[in-house]
């Protein structure tokens, strides 16, 4: 995936500046891809060059005019090929999964440590997705929700960051506890 589809499919929201596509990043898209708002801006002038964008001047009092973006047809037709094409494999790369594995040679303190952290993160970053669920759903119950709503990929997508930090905090239970009961065994041997 590249970020060129990723604002693709935020815009389907509707028009948005650069600013407010960065604070969508920064709360909705955040659990499945990442973006600074220095990599947005840059991808908002490719895909304006390209046609897929369009931008417009909104003019402003006592504040800098702001460029608002929407989609185009062409952007349209490019989230419709770019849909029917088998994504590739996800492949994952993470530094805390590198220190894991060589834990029983490294500072298995530290770990333990970097473990708690990522967990504090997860329970942060679900924390966030459950008032951002709670936002969504308005007061519906879910399946009211996926049945009616005009847009559900939005939802999908964080029901899968939802479960994503719900298995990081089970993961890293799991860890702790493992390496608790090792480093008991080795006091007690």
């Amino acid at each position: 995936m590249s970020l060129k589809h990723a604002v693709l499919a935020a815009l389907l929201e509707g028009e948005a500046s650069g600013y407010d596509l960065a604070k969508i990043f920064d709360v909705s898209v955040a659990n499945f891809w990442a973006a600074t708002p220095q990599q947005l801006y840059r991808e908002l002038e490719r895909l304006s060059e390209a046609g897929l964008i369009a931008a417009r001047v909104v003019h402003q009092e006592r504040r800098p005019n702001k460029r608002m973006f929407s989609l185009t047809d062409a952007g349209r037709r490019d989230l419709v090929a770019y849909t029917s094409r088998p994504p590739r494999p996800t492949a994952i790369r993470d530094e805390l999964m590198v220190q894991v594995q060589a834990c029983d040679e490294g500072d298995t303190d530290a770990v333990r440590g970097f473990v708690r952290e990522r967990m504090e993160w997860s329970r942060g970053k679900h924390a966030r997705y459950e008032r951002l669920r709670e936002w969504m759903l308005d007061g519906r119950d879910e399946e009211t929700y996926l049945r009616e709503a005009e847009r559900i990929g939005p939802y999908l997508t964080l029901m899968r960051g939802l479960s994503l930090e719900e298995e990081n905090l089970r993961w890293g239970e799991r860890v702790l506890a493992v390496l608790d009961r090792r480093r008991t065994a080795r006091q007690q041997a």
